[in-house]
């Protein structure tokens, strides 16, 4: 029997609701559970923000789902969403950056690794970034580190409460030192933001790690994280090798965190809009400035002490 005969008698075998249920799978009406293996419509699991009605697990969603999740209907104004990276060290790897750079810009559909913006959570006005992991694992490189740094300033200028969706790999590798260079740019600004007492919340999803865990991450007034997730600076096998020692089979996970104090609170996503509300509500004073989170007046860089734009780093899209 040839190779090509074992896998046509094999298909015959198959069940005729079985082949069904491959087809409806991968005409993504159904979604199977990365956790469990329970198969749910589609349709339901979206209704329930991709938590499984199962187990409970946490599927990944990115940037646009999250801000639909988490802001009120029409009221999302992105800012800055033109801001794109060039090639400055000229790096290659397996391929050029800017030709990889090219090519996840056109598979997502995205200028980078985060939307940044302002709108209404249940009402109250926020500033809001949300990473998304499928650009390049989320990396952190000059225009995530300038987008959220210009988040945090605008949010501290207009007396806003900023919220940052954490789902990154870490600084990206393509932009060596330039990217590291984002770790204190973001700080300062997030500490300028603190001076004046507004409220700021990281929220760690799977996966936060590298140097995003190592700067804005962890410097929140509430550190939120979702259940599961993944959330660390250096990998597990590289922490065994040098401690020389077994870790907890849980280590890293947000569960772990949580009962060392790293993270405050653990917030399943169909609560966290509710659970973020609650939060702005009892921490927000009024805000300083008259500005509405929907104003259309041109944002001064310079009324913020916005650190310059590097043309060699980034520049904005066509």
């Amino acid at each position: 029997m040839s190779l090509f005969d074992w896998f046509a008698d094999r298909r015959k075998s198959v069940p005729h609701s079985e082949r069904r249920q491959e087809r409806e799978i991968a005409d993504g009406l159904w979604i199977k559970c990365e956790a469990c293996g329970t198969l749910t419509y589609t349709k339901d699991l979206r209704a329930n923000q991709m938590v499984c009605l199962e187990c409970g697990h946490h599927l990944r969603v990115y940037s646009d789902e999250r801000i639909e999740q988490l802001i009120d209907a029409h009221t999302w104004k992105a800012i800055d969403e033109r801001l794109c990276a060039t090639d400055p060290l000229k790096f290659r790897d397996r391929k050029q950056y800017s030709d990889r750079l090219r090519e996840t810009q056109e598979k997502t559909g995205l200028v980078d690794a985060v939307q940044t913006g302002l709108g209404q959570l249940d009402g109250l006005p926020i500033a809001l970034g949300v990473m998304d992991f499928q650009f390049m694992g989320g990396s952190m490189g000059s225009v995530v580190g300038e987008k959220i740094t210009r988040l945090i300033e605008r949010a501290t200028a207009e007396g806003l409460p900023a919220i940052v969706v954490c789902a990154s790999g870490g600084a990206r590798m393509q932009e060596g030192m330039l990217s590291l260079m984002q770790m204190a740019k973001i700080s300062g600004a997030l500490d300028r933001h603190r001076e004046a007492r507004l409220l700021y919340i990281p929220v760690l999803t799977h996966p936060t790690t590298g140097g995003v865990t190592a700067s804005f991450a962890m410097l929140g007034d509430i550190i939120i994280a979702e259940p599961k997730a993944t959330i660390g600076f250096a990998g597990r096998r590289v922490i065994e090798q040098t401690l020389r020692e077994k870790l907890p089979e849980n280590f890293q996970t947000a569960e772990y965190l949580l009962a060392q104090g790293f993270v405050d609170a653990i917030v399943p996503r169909t609560q966290l809009k509710k659970t973020l509300a609650q939060l702005i509500r009892l921490h927000q004073p009024q805000p300083i400035s008259n500005h509405a989170p929907g104003s259309t007046e041109a944002f001064n860089p310079s009324d913020t002490h916005t650190e310059p734009t590097h043309s060699q780093v980034f520049r904005r899209s066509p």
